[in-house]
């Protein structure tokens, strides 16, 4: 038996605020992961790992809530838009989760004091500075239903690929030391889990517009160079 509208409805409200909580989990996880990188701080990298069990707990809580309104509320037309949004949405968040989690699994292996390079270490931490910032706008976007703040999620994602090149090329040029290389070579990839963050960020916001217009478009594809993909019905 379905519930009361307004019970219905407010449950919905309640569903969609905890799955964006789950945003501000991942915020909070790569502000930790930013500081062990940068104090080379191995027992909070240990707490980031064990604290990633919080964001799993709420992608599958609110996972199987969802799921449960699907099969006893059977909802239709802006509703079932918002549910599909909110499981892609979920997807991301336990995916950033897991990208921190891979960043902190990354730091032992450079050792208690690596031989640091001080510019491909200021360029990793902008990454992820960047990317904190990509998390707040694309919950505020998803929130307030804002397409085009969801799609100047592409372009502040740039900035996160622009800085994830120069720290390759830096890595390339960090000289001939054994131990530094090593070390260049794990900031690489520390570098690439925080570029996919920005684009499950990205990805958040193709869920916006798809809520909006019930129509899905990728804001950028390799396969469709310059522009956007073509929208379709879902």
């Amino acid at each position: 038996m379905g519930l009361p509208r307004q019970v219905y409805a407010e449950e919905l409200d309640a569903l969609e605020e905890s799955a964006l909580g789950g945003l501000d989990l991942v915020s909070g996880s790569l502000t930790r992961t930013l500081e062990a990188i940068e104090h080379q701080d191995i027992e909070l990298a240990q707490i980031v790992i064990a604290d990633d069990d919080r964001i799993d707990g709420r992608y599958l809580e609110v996972h199987q809530a969802l799921i449960t309104l699907l099969a006893t509320q059977s909802p239709v037309a802006t509703d079932l838009r918002l549910i599909s949004a909110m499981l892609h949405v979920l997807k991301n968040i336990e995916r950033m989760g897991d990208q921190c989690v891979n960043l902190c699994k990354a730091i032992p292996m450079t050792g208690h004091e690596p031989p640091a390079d001080e510019a491909l270490l200021r360029d990793i931490l902008a990454m992820g500075v960047n990317a904190k910032a990509l998390i707040s706008q694309a919950k505020r976007a998803f929130r307030e239903r804002n397409i085009e703040m969801a799609r100047d999620l592409v372009d502040r994602d740039d900035v996160i690929d622009e800085l994830n090149r120069e720290c390759f090329r830096l890595a390339l040029e960090i000289g001939d030391d054994a131990d530094q290389r090593e070390w260049a070579m794990t900031m690489l990839l520390a570098a690439r889990a925080i570029e996919r963050i920005g684009d499950n960020a990205v990805d958040i916001g193709e869920q916006v517009a798809f809520v909006v217009t019930g129509l899905f478009r990728e804001f950028e594809d390799a396969s469709h160079p310059g522009g956007a993909t073509p929208a379709r019905e879902t």
